[in-house]
């Protein structure tokens, strides 16, 4: 990987900011020694003057990128061309056994359970995950859950983008050793890539990496406020859930409505178009809806991430089934990881 010292200037800001690719990840932030870096209409500015360390490109995952290198560095190889969505150990269609998570949970509360199991084993004390703002519904932040309650009211999916990288931060700071990480194809790429540059400090108490399946994010002033809100006239907290399973699909307290995604297609956050990762193909177990109803699709990828599903399913915490029994969702899974495959980056 780069080892160059290089400023800011002549690194991300020329190659990634200024050529459309920043994905709006906030790892430069996060590892800049000096406090550098901020964030200003979706990319990173300068605030005060660069020391010229380099750090910030030896992280940043759309910098000197090479996917080959990442597939060694995490597989020990690289992947096949038949390998349509990434390499993987096993494919398997999970739901949790848990009540209390099916309640609140998004598809089949996979994610849920198997952080839940990982804490109450010891085998996790934290986990980086999404929560939900108090006073913006569906509105998302970055957050070290360290308590079951945590985890259960992180549960769901928000659309709308949370730079989860952010709370490592966090982490560090409360000396955590064993952190699960929950976040988009992109974040879990930026940790790759630290990992691969020798970013210690951040990537050590890292023990599981779970990628969520992702399309894209949506911009929340236009979606929820512009359009919901405004054009629809559905105030943002009178929805339960937000899904896309064709549609994008708001349940109120006592109906659906279904928005055509031709509609909500113009409130895609920009940083978006140029990840080219579908699945979360470095992750160590991914996890999607992939038009499942009460079920999630989980991608086993890794030997970390075999052994934690592993003791799950043995614990009784999830439940299984064949994803030959779901032909569309093996289906959908390669058209989307083809469809973004394509974007240029």
């Amino acid at each position: 990987m780069n080892s160059v010292r290089v400023s800011f200037e002549d690194s991300l800001k020329r190659d990634v900011v200024d050529s459309g690719k920043c994905l709006g990840c906030r790892t430069c932030m996060v590892v800049c020694p000096f406090d550098c870096l901020d964030y200003e209409e979706d990319k990173p500015v300068l605030v005060k003057e660069c020391n010229e360390c380099g750090i910030c490109a030896k992280a940043c995952p759309q910098y000197s990128w090479i996917q080959q290198e990442a597939e060694k560095f995490v597989f020990g190889r690289e992947r096949k061309p038949e390998e349509e969505f990434g390499i993987y150990r096993k494919l398997a269609i999970v739901q949790a056994t848990d009540s209390q998570i099916l309640k609140v949970c998004q598809d089949g509360g996979a994610v849920t359970a198997l952080l839940l199991f990982a804490l109450k084993e010891g085998i996790i004390d934290s986990a980086i995950v999404t929560m939900e703002d108090s006073q913006k519904p569906f509105y998302p932040h970055p957050t070290l859950a360290t308590t079951p309650q945590e985890i259960l009211q992180s549960a769901g999916t928000k659309y709308f983008y949370s730079p989860n990288i952010l709370a490592l931060t966090e982490a560090i700071k409360q000396k955590k050793s064993r952190v699960a990480f929950v976040g988009t194809p992109c974040q879990i790429r930026a940790i790759r890539k630290m990992e691969m540059s020798g970013l210690k400090k951040f990537t050590n108490p890292l023990k599981i990496l779970i990628g969520l399946a992702c399309s894209e994010c949506f911009n929340y002033d236009g979606l929820m406020e512009s359009h919901v809100h405004g054009k629809l006239g559905i105030n943002p907290s009178r929805i339960r859930k937000m899904n896309i399973k064709g549609n994008m699909l708001l349940t109120l307290d006592s109906e659906t409505v279904s928005i055509p995604l031709a509609e909500v297609k113009q409130y895609v956050r920009e940083n978006c178009s140029s990840c080219n990762d579908f699945s979360a193909e470095l992750a160590d177990i991914s996890v999607g809806g992939l038009g499942l109803k009460n079920w999630s699709l989980v991608i086993i990828r890794t030997e970390k991430g075999e052994e934690l599903f592993s003791k799950a399913e043995r614990a009784g915490v999830i439940k299984t089934r064949d994803v030959n029994e779901e032909p569309f969702t093996l289906k959908l899974l390669k058209k989307l990881s083809k469809r973004k495959a394509r974007t240029k980056h």
